[in-house]
């Protein structure tokens, strides 16, 4: 080959390469890039990163959930006839008043006057009838159950009528017990139809929808004709981002300025960086075990020693450190303390000992196969410490992770099997805690005892508060002693909060693990 060909080819390739080492090294640097511009939110912007795929359901009332997910969005973009607030667990809102009959068979309420949806639809009595018409989500079908009739007396006066007394109807319908209370516009609804509102909705909130990309992003700005007040924050952006150490990272970055749901070493990183804090509110929910093959006379579950063998197994208080950081309550029940007629129940004690002894005198002295564990998304870890629990004494189990949806869907209709580990954090009372999974009509009841639905039954009718508490007491007991459920503890629910955020609404509403009210947020 001659000279000056191989001198030109080797200057060829030595500038090839030096082209594409430039151009890798542009290309490696572009997320470096859009990190550090995404770092800096513009002026009056607050973000989130979320812990959960954001659904378009939860942007319709009409469909919310058992949960307390739902509202973390309609706080923002949704207003309630009378909801939980700072002021008080039923604080009339849409509604500026409402009065009891003396039978306690009717609820009249009189709407607030000059309040507006964000189209500008005055809100009005026939609103809060078609929003209840409509309404499918959680408790709907006790809530028709019990409620006679909805009847609109004029545009400010709203009326409910009862089948009987009912004393726990405001306990259901104004607090996050369900979402029938929360009120969509009706002419917009009926124009634009059930999916074109999800794509589309249109509130009486403190925010308005501004763009929605299902599963990634929401955008909000402020409603300035809020009743209540003008919010601080022009503009929100809630992103989902399911891994954790993502939304730790983005929230060190600056490219979030709150990020939901951070455990253990993750949380503990988060608060030793100069400017950013933990906020770690304990909300009105409890984890706990399900057990639907209980009610199979055929399965181990069955047998009441090998439930309360599972109890004794789990090391409540390491994994609650490990977990929450230790900001969590240990519990042995499922329904808060904060609530009215909760029984404060000390949980079992860690003794894997003794949950040997039980379940070989159960005949399972060399364990069993439990098959699935589905662990409540996005909470993967946690059940797999429960999971080591177990299996340390025999009792074995293997991993099922779902996405949030397929979880609840697949729950609803009773196809989860195995051990089912749940938390809710819906608001209301004891009652209300009770009715959705201990029933015989609970939406996610594999089966119920007949002395619990007898009572349920009773108290639901019960107007003196004395009796009526002193049997819903009893239920709980009932659940204690026979182990239907194995509850764990009360979470604290950890955010790392950026140090751009004055306030973040985290604590704000007693037992609500979200920022809100949406309105009192501030950025520094």
């Amino acid at each position: 080959m001659p000279t000056s060909f191989r001198s030109s080819r080797s200057q060829w390739t030595v500038s090839v390469l030096a082209a594409c080492l430039a151009l890798c090294t542009v290309i490696l640097s572009l997320p470096a890039l859009a990190g550090a511009q995404a770092a800096k939110p513009p002026t009056g912007e607050l973000r989130w990163a979320l812990h959960v795929t954001l659904a378009a359901r939860w942007l319709d009332p009409a469909e919310t959930e058992a949960f307390s997910t739902p509202f973390m969005v309609m706080y923002a973009v949704h207003d309630a006839m009378v909801r939980p607030m700072p002021a008080g667990l039923t604080t009339p809102s849409l509604a500026e008043s409402w009065t009891a009959a003396k039978d306690h068979l009717s609820y009249t309420f009189v709407l607030r006057k000059g309040v507006r949806f964000h189209n500008g639809d005055p809100v009005t009595a026939e609103d809060v009838k078609f929003s209840w018409d409509r309404y499918k989500g959680a408790s709907a079908k006790l809530l028709k159950d019990k409620v006679k009739d909805v009847v609109v007396v004029d545009p400010g006066q709203v009326r409910f009528l009862m089948k009987e007394p009912w004393p726990d109807f405001i306990t259901f319908y104004g607090t996050t017990a369900s979402g029938a209370g929360w009120i969509v516009p009706k002419k917009y609804v009926e124009k634009v139809g059930d999916d074109g509102f999800k794509t589309a909705p249109i509130g009486a909130g403190p925010y308005k929808v501004v763009s929605f990309k299902p599963g990634v992003e929401l955008v909000l700005e402020a409603f300035d004709g809020y009743w209540r007040k003008a919010p601080s924050v022009k503009r929100l952006v809630m992103r989902s981002m399911p891994e954790e150490a993502t939304r730790a990272a983005a929230l060190r970055a600056g490219e979030v300025d709150i990020a939901y749901l951070l455990t253990g070493p993750t949380a503990d990183s988060v608060r030793k960086v100069p400017g950013f804090r933990l906020a770690a509110p304990l909300v009105s929910g409890a984890f706990w075990l399900e057990l639907p093959e209980q009610w199979d006379p055929k399965s181990p579950w069955a047998d009441q020693r090998v439930r309360l063998a599972a109890s004794h197994a789990i090391d409540r208080p390491g994994i609650n450190q490990a977990e929450m950081l230790g900001f969590g309550r240990l519990t042995g029940n499922y329904v808060p303390r904060i609530f009215q007629f909760a029984v404060p129940m000390e949980p079992h004690a860690y003794d894997p000992a003794k949950a040997k002894k039980l379940l070989a005198e159960a005949g399972y002295a060399n364990g069993f196969d439990a098959g699935d564990f589905n662990p409540f998304p996005p909470y993967d870890s946690m059940g797999e410490a429960v999971i080591a629990n177990l299996q340390a004494v025999g009792i074995r189990s293997h991993l099922r992770t779902m996405e949030r949806a397929a979880y609840f869907s697949a729950w609803r209709e009773k196809k989860l099997h195995g051990v089912i580990k749940v938390i809710t954090a819906a608001f209301g009372n004891a009652a209300t805690r009770l009715e959705p999974y201990a029933t015989k009509d609970g939406v996610y009841a594999y089966g119920s005892l007949p002395e619990i639905n007898d009572l349920y039954a009773r108290q639901a009718r019960e107007l003196d508060i004395k009796k009526r508490e002193a049997m819903v007491d009893q239920i709980q007991q009932i659940i204690r002693d026979k182990v239907t459920a194995i509850p764990l503890f009360e979470q604290a629910f950890i955010w790392g909060v950026g140090p751009r955020v004055a306030d973040a609404g985290d604590g704000r509403i007693p037992g609500f693990g979200y920022s809100a009210p949406f309105e009192d947020l501030r950025l520094k």
